[in-house]
């Protein structure tokens, strides 16, 4: 345990009789505050006199030592200031008061690019590489990045700040956070622990892939280029610029097709969900190195991870400047560009357009995950909160620009070998435009197998960063809300935790996981995160209140929010939300992989791994009203007086103190007495 000593001046007055009035009166109003009163870590609130002389004098001390670790002059929290009531001047004495905290201070980032590079390893992920591209052409081209950048505006930038500002200024992960806001709401922040734990799930299974993918690459030839391997089938046609004489089939399928399918997931031995096959081994062994390199990344904190990040974040943008520069240099890769950019400004006047751009921003900054707030719990108070959100949101929309340079560069060299059109090499979505176009596009390059390392190496950092910011999300979160318990055991819960995600991944790696995975992505973990996500906008702005997040907002970086974003909260965003719900809900996806038609009773499924998280919500406000004591109205009361607390009289605030204050401040006046 860490202590700290609080140095404070307090005036006091000579006279005996009124000293002993004021003790005897702070003994009962302390008494009537004390069951309410929290004491935080080197919190501490004296107003025995305070003059507006000492008060300044305080407030104006340089080099004050704050519980972040962070030189300041100002308090680390709202609540850390001082406060107090004039009192007359006459005859006043120095009482100095040392305060010894008995909790652990709060762990902090070392660098603030820690934070930055681990935000936007966060943002910037798979979805980035080959969501964003399939998205842009399928909706216009060019002109889809009008709807896109639009719902960025109005939705997910503002969603983004709102929750970069609400765990800074609270401190808290996203289930002990809701204490401070709206407690009944607390069920919002166990949703969002288990919607973590589906993703670590099957998100984790793609970089296994890629593992499989990347130790494959390390041969002169790589294995996806011909066609006489053991797991090839007769349709196998090597289709390269090279092979002139090869006739290209509807049946016909590429070496780079039959090794995803057939050695890497061999989908072809399970017929669907309703038989999944047994565990591939070489899967296994792939994710358990996957979550090894996982858990010696987080189990110590932000303090390792933010080190980490230094590499996984930033060589992807290695890699992806180097592959913008082969792909542009290839024959047929103006056509791929041309393809991308080029809008049909007609599909504005879809619904669907404005459906997958407002879904796209959404997925792609990722507020709702528990994330953010995590990672800005842990920043000083007075980090400026808006200028990261909008570097950091400005970045990720970037990155999925620039990605679709990458990827469709490569696409129109695949069109110009093949002479088909780009729309029908662009035909995969998803992780087979990578495993599979892009994968074969790669083996037809010069220098192919370094091109390879470097692509599936690329794609392995890109989803480390995310697993590293989601495990890290639930961690917080249940470390603020067990601290007791589980700070001092953090490595072995960490531990704990990896292994669940590992246990519950092995459906993913059997023969029909790819089905399992595609399962989870549409139904398990998206409905539900937009559902929790309109509850906590819901909650922070009407039930918290706008004006008081702006006054939050201002005591932590001096200026307040404009109209614009209090509008955003209130409700903007609330609209930006519910439509993409209800969009889900009136057209829901038709969920097809491979050759393989996912029957209704999956869709049942989907729904119902969805609402097992969501079912938090509901449980947990009924579990609050039924152990709360009093009417309704009166929880309500009590509820609102919590949250107001701040407010309260300058004169009861003047005798919230701590006991070990209290008996420091009888032992001063016995002294003197």
């Amino acid at each position: 345990m860490e202590t700290k000593d609080m140095m404070m001046t307090s005036m006091l007055t000579m006279d005996k009789g009124e000293n002993e009035g004021e003790r005897d009166k702070a003994r009962e109003e302390v008494g009537g505050e004390e069951e309410g009163t929290h004491q935080e870590n080197g919190r501490l609130m004296l107003a025995d006199g305070l003059t507006e002389k000492g008060l300044k004098s305080l407030n104006s001390s340089s080099g004050q030592q704050v519980s972040n670790g962070f030189t300041t002059s100002t308090p680390q929290s709202p609540r850390e200031g001082l406060t107090g009531s004039s009192v007359p001047l006459g005859g006043l004495r120095t009482l100095v008061v040392q305060q010894t905290s008995l909790e652990r201070p709060r762990e902090t980032w070392s660098k603030k690019m820690d934070f930055l590079l681990s935000v936007i390893g966060y943002a910037v992920d798979l979805g980035n590489v080959w969501r964003f591209p399939y998205i842009c052409y399928q909706n216009g081209g060019g002109a889809f990045l009008l709807p896109y950048l639009l719902m960025a505006v109005f939705g997910g930038v503002p969603l983004f700040y709102m929750e970069l500002a609400l765990g800074q200024f609270h401190r808290s992960g996203c289930i002990s956070i809701w204490k401070h806001i709206c407690p009944i709401f607390k069920g919002i922040g166990f949703a969002i622990c288990i919607i973590a734990l589906y993703i670590a799930f099957y998100y984790n299974t793609i970089m296994a892939w890629a593992l499989y993918y990347l130790l494959s690459s390390f041969r002169p030839t790589l294995p996806w280029t011909t066609c006489t391997n053991s797991w090839n089938t007769a349709n196998c046609n090597r289709y390269m610029s090279t092979d002139h004489n090869v006739s290209w089939s509807n049946s016909s399928t590429s070496p780079a097709e039959e090794f995803y399918t057939r050695q890497v997931l061999q989908v072809h031995l399970s017929p669907g969900l309703h038989q999944l096959g047994s565990v591939s081994w070489q899967l296994a062994l792939c994710l358990l190195f996957i979550f090894t390199i996982v858990y010696f990344s987080i189990w110590k904190g932000v303090k390792t991870s933010g080190k980490v990040v230094w590499v996984t974040a930033t060589f992807p943008y290695l890699v992806l400047l180097v592959l913008l520069i082969r792909g542009a240099t290839l024959p047929g890769a103006w056509r791929g560009v041309v393809f991308y950019l080029k809008p049909d400004w007609e599909k504005l006047l879809s619904t669907t357009v404005w459906i997958d751009a407002a879904a796209q921003i959404f997925f792609s900054l990722g507020p709702g995950f528990g994330v953010l707030l995590a990672f800005a719990s842990y920043n000083p108070f007075h980090n400026n909160c808006y200028k990261d959100a909008l570097v950091t949101s400005s970045v990720n929309c970037l990155t999925s620009f620039l990605s679709g340079f990458v990827i469709f560069t490569v696409l129109g060299y695949m069109a110009e070998m093949r002479h088909q059109d780009v729309d029908a090499v662009a035909k995969d979505a998803g992780p087979s435009l990578l495993f599979i176009i892009y994968a074969e596009a790669i083996a037809n390059m010069p220098a192919a197998t370094f091109f390879s390392i470097i692509f599936f190496l690329m794609i392995i950092m890109l989803g480390l960063d995310s697993t590293f910011a989601g495990l890290e999300g639930v961690i917080t979160a249940m470390l603020d809300e067990f601290p007791h318990v589980l700070v001092k055991r953090r490595e072995l819960f960490v531990f704990g935790l990896v292994c669940v995600c590992y246990l519950g991944a092995l459906s993913t790696l059997t023969y029909g996981g790819a089905f399992v995975v595609k399962l989870f992505e549409e139904y398990a973990t998206g409905p539900a995160v937009i559902t929790v996500v309109l509850l906590e906008v819901i909650a922070v702005s009407w039930f918290y209140g706008t004006n008081r997040f702006c006054n939050d907002i201002q005591v932590m970086l001096g200026f307040s929010p404009g109209f614009f974003w209090r509008v955003c909260w209130v409700a903007i965003c609330p609209c930006f939300l519910l439509f993409i719900i209800i969009s889900f809900l009136a057209f829901p996806p038709e969920v097809r992989l491979f050759h393989y038609h996912y029957p209704p009773w999956t869709t049942v499924l989907g729904y119902c791994i969805g609402v097992s998280s969501f079912i938090c919500v509901p449980a947990y406000m009924v579990y609050h009203l039924l152990n709360a004591k009093g009417t309704f109205k009166q929880i309500r009361i009590k509820g609102a007086g919590r949250r107001h607390r701040p407010e309260i009289s300058k004169k009861k605030k003047a005798m919230t103190t701590s006991r070990p204050q209290i008996l420091h401040r009888q032992a001063y006046t016995q002294s003197i007495t």
